[in-house]
């Protein structure tokens, strides 16, 4: 049985726990335009009403600067992207464009990755694997529909 979590914690802040172990790290990467918008968006969300909204041009300083997210954007993805390098047994690197133009070859590369590559039989599965992570799908489900940020 594997043991499947999601953080957006920086390479370099993992735990040796992590690192030093038998598990193996899927990082996606997002186009830096994407994400800021992304990111700029969900903190607007989430700040409270008495709060004026971030404008851009603060929201895109403090992206910058690593005060939004997650430590600077370059820093983060350069932490995973080095280590894809040296230990790319490890580590896979994933870009999010790649995943939207050809999901099929993505889908089989982590799955190969994580150790568990698709028979010539269980390739049409990729496909229902494919509907099922859509955004169409995701988006409708009960949880991202009316989640909370915080519970407690």
């Amino acid at each position: 049985m594997a043991n499947i979590f999601s953080t957006h914690i920086p390479y370099h802040s993992l735990p040796d726990s992590i690192k030093n172990s038998g598990y193996r790290v899927v990082y996606l990467c997002r186009n830096p335009y994407d994400a800021f918008v992304s990111t700029w968006h969900f903190v607007n969300k989430a700040r409270a009403e008495s709060f004026r909204p971030l404008s851009c041009d603060d929201a895109f300083d403090m992206f910058c600067r690593g005060v939004l997210g997650f430590g600077p954007f370059w820093d983060h993805v350069l932490g995973h992207w080095n280590e894809s390098f040296e230990r790319p047994h490890k580590v896979l690197f994933l870009m999010y464009e790649n995943l939207k133009e050809d999901i099929t070859l993505q889908i089989k590369r982590t799955a190969e990755f994580m150790g568990v590559p698709f028979s010539l039989g269980e390739e049409r599965v990729i496909e229902k694997i494919s509907k099922l992570c859509s955004f169409n799908n995701l988006r409708e489900l009960e949880v991202n529909k009316f989640g909370s940020l915080l519970q407690f």
